[in-house]
This record gives C-alpha cells, structure tokens and sequence, in this order.
C-alpha cells in the first residue's frame, strides 16, 4: 500500500467516524527536521559537548551571564 493510499483510507476511516482528517503527507516535513536537530543539539549539550546552531542562539538569549560566587 502506497502513501498515498494509506492517506485515502485514514481520511475514509476519519470522515465516517466523524474525526478530524490526518494531515497530507509530507505535511510536516521540514518542521520535524528542525526537531531532530534540535534534539541532537540538546543531547550534545546534555553530553558536555557545546552547542552550536539554534540552541546556542536561545540560550544566549534568554540565560544571564554566570558570574562566579564571591569567595569560592
């Protein structure tokens, strides 16, 4: 069964059960390449590795500089 068939018939299916219809495919593509690497990003830095791209822009924006304790 092709893509395109299996969307034919969830659409079928959604349409008699009265359900919102599945998004076509190939909808949200590219939205879930950026969430791979996002998540890719977030694993570096949850390794201890820098992280670059995206995340690296976000946390420069929203996090405050860390400044050392006095007397540590």
């Amino acid at each position: 069964m092709s893509i395109t068939q299996q969307y034919l018939l969830d659409t079928y299916r959604a349409r008699r059960l009265g359900e919102p219809t599945p998004p076509a495919p190939g909808t949200h593509d590219w939205q879930l390449v950026r969430e791979l690497g996002g998540y890719r990003e977030f694993r570096a830095v949850v390794a201890g590795r820098p992280a670059r791209g995206r995340l690296r822009t976000a946390l420069s924006r929203r996090l405050p500089a860390r400044r050392p304790r006095p007397g540590c």
